[in-house]
């Protein structure tokens, strides 16, 4: 275990991965800012019990960015990083599934906390910190 981590095991968590198809053929994702520091990245939070995986990361989908739809069936990546806790800093792995937005709510619960932007996938690669989610961005295809 590192000094000044949580228990020496590593975290979970699920994240959606929001995109859409462009006139071209390409698709967009859609990045929202965290709370605290205002970084872009894609909705993610801790498995939820009583639910699965797919549908943990559509629930972040919606309470973060306002949008819903359909998920893919199982992850399209995984990436690690490390989470700033109250008192250490914790390992946690992200399995990312896709979200085809099919829609985009005026109003969702954590609304006023975040903003949501479109972009392409080399342009979200290059804005987040993670270089493990910036690697799923840069090599995502829509099915």
């Amino acid at each position: 275990m590192v000094k000044g981590t949580a228990s020496g095991k590593v975290q979970h968590q699920v994240a959606a991965l929001p995109f859409r198809r462009t006139a071209d053929g390409d698709v967009s994702v859609l990045l929202v800012s965290s709370r605290d520091t205002h970084r872009p990245l894609i909705p993610k939070g801790w498995r939820m019990k009583g639910k699965s995986d797919r549908k943990a990361a559509a629930i972040e989908a919606m309470e973060e960015a306002g949008v819903l739809g359909t998920t893919s069936k199982a992850p399209i990546g995984r990436y690690r990083y490390w989470k700033r806790l109250d008192d250490c800093f914790t390992l946690v792995d992200v399995d990312v599934y896709s979200l085809e937005v099919t829609e985009k709510l005026d109003d969702w619960p954590e609304r006023d906390e975040r903003q949501r932007i479109w972009l392409s996938r080399e342009d979200a690669a290059i804005l987040v910190d993670e270089p493990g989610l910036a690697s799923i961005l840069q090599s995502f295809r829509a099915r």
